[in-house]
């Protein structure tokens, strides 16, 4: 890998993957992730007010936030605009990897197969979203591409929680991975932001461990 604000993405290991519903809840999350430890955080483009949150998120300065659940080539200027530093995709679209190359914006696609993951080192892209990882294989399948793209570094998301987590960042190929578990919508619902402190410190110890 050889993109500098990629390698900081994967630095933390675990990837906090936020849907923000309402934006009054995005500015206690900033300060909670940042009191965990973290400095990355993914914001999924999948509400209404997910713009404006991961805007509030990006205007920290604490932060690198990336805009995850990128489908379509627009949304990448509509990320970019909001402040996001990377793009995440669920799956590998040659237009959403264009744009971002257009506008200068780090992009990890997502994969689910060994073709995929082909078709992704073509365009050349070696750090790829393994989505959802628990659905399509899990461990056992970071393990079989593994032999035939000793190159290619992972970012497992879906399905991966605390219970799982650490068999996945015991794995070579694996440069991080996405979770929701420390930051979920019943927290944010809640408030409950000193569990999401608690939780995201949690993950980031399991990281470093």
């Amino acid at each position: 890998m050889t993109d500098p604000l990629l390698e900081r993405v994967c630095e933390q290991r675990v990837i906090p993957v936020v849907v923000v519903d309402d934006l009054a809840t995005a500015a206690p999350l900033g300060r909670a992730l940042a009191s965990a430890g973290a400095r990355v955080v993914e914001v999924t483009l999948r509400s209404p007010a997910s713009e404006r949150s991961l805007a509030v998120l990006a205007e920290r300065g604490d932060l690198l936030v990336g805009a995850g659940t990128v489908v379509r080539a627009e949304q990448v200027d509509a990320a970019t605009r909001a402040g996001a530093q990377f793009v995440v995709s669920p799956g590998l679209s040659a237009r959403v990897v264009e744009r971002c190359r257009d506008l200068g914006v780090s992009i990890v696609p997502g994969v689910a197969t060994a073709s995929e993951v082909m078709a992704a080192l073509a365009l050349d892209l070696s750090l790829l979203k393994l989505f959802p990882a628990e659905a399509c294989g899990g461990v056992a399948l970071v393990r079989a591409l593994g032999g035939p793209f000793p190159g290619v570094r992972l970012i497992p998301t879906g399905g991966i929680d605390a219970d799982n987590a650490g068999d996945y960042l015991r794995l070579a190929s694996v440069a991080a991975i996405g979770g929701s578990w420390m930051v979920a919508p019943a927290l944010l619902a809640a408030g409950d932001y000193d569990a999401i402190t608690r939780l995201t410190a949690a993950a980031l110890e399991l990281a470093a461990g």
